[in-house]
């Protein structure tokens, strides 16, 4: 570990804070989507050298029996998580990434929006991002859009699918990585302590049906803390 940190050459960070949670949301319905998750997430790790550790909702959730539950472990998540990525791929964009991606923006959570879907879609202007107009435009978010089709045909080796694999997958967590830092690094909107603690606080109750359960004494005020040292809320939103 010592021989990493001397030639790691990521973003420095306060405090020397080198790992941050990111919450990976998107579509996991069918075997492509969850190995795909899953494969990126890996990818993601290694090209932060450490520095980025994905949270995949695929792996905490149950496959059956399916409830209110299951929302409010994800929106948790969404919460504690230091950073997020949304998957918009899709003709339409999956519904429940998108509750989850307006939950991390109230929270002011920096993000990444990744598509690798190529085709058309959104309000028809070739200006605008290719999804519905009203989740563009959020602050403290990166969109990084690749043209899936053009980065496997890039990739494709000869050799083996592995190889293709290694190759594409490197290529685009390495951007993935980069979006990362700078959503990192811009200035959090909202420095006043105690309206940060509410909007919190706010947030534990918004959800109902027993989100607030969830969350024990004091943790989101140690939340808030945490981030805080990581550089990910203003200084000033730490209790003196």
């Amino acid at each position: 570990m010592k021989k990493q940190a001397q030639t790691d050459t990521a973003l420095p960070t306060p405090n020397s804070v080198r790992e941050f949670s990111v919450y990976f949301a998107g579509d996991l319905w069918t075997h492509k989507d969850l190995i795909g998750n899953a494969l990126l997430s890996e990818y993601i790790l290694k090209a932060s050298r450490g520095r980025y550790r994905c949270v995949l909702p695929q792996d905490l959730e149950e496959p059956i029996n399916r409830t209110v539950d299951i929302r409010n472990y994800d929106l948790k998540h969404v919460m504690t998580s230091d950073m997020a990525i949304f998957n918009f791929d899709g003709a339409d964009l999956d519904s429940g990434t998108v509750v989850e991606f307006i939950y991390a923006k109230i929270l002011d959570i920096p993000c990444v929006i990744l598509r690798t879907d190529f085709r058309s879609a959104g309000e028809g202007n070739a200006e605008q991002d290719p999804w519905n107009l009203m989740a563009s435009h959020w602050p403290r978010t990166k969109v990084l859009k690749l043209h899936g089709m053009s980065e496997y045909q890039g990739a494709k080796k000869t050799t083996s699918l592995a190889a293709t694999i290694k190759s594409m997958y490197k290529k685009i967590s390495q951007q993935i990585v980069t979006s990362l830092d700078e959503a990192r690094l811009e200035s959090p909107l909202m420095g006043n302590a105690s309206e940060l603690r509410a909007l919190y606080q706010w947030a534990v109750s918004c959800p109902g049906a027993g989100y607030s359960a969830l969350f024990a004494e004091n943790e989101v005020e140690q939340l808030l803390t945490a981030k805080s040292r990581k550089g990910l809320l203003s200084a000033s939103s730490e209790r003196k």
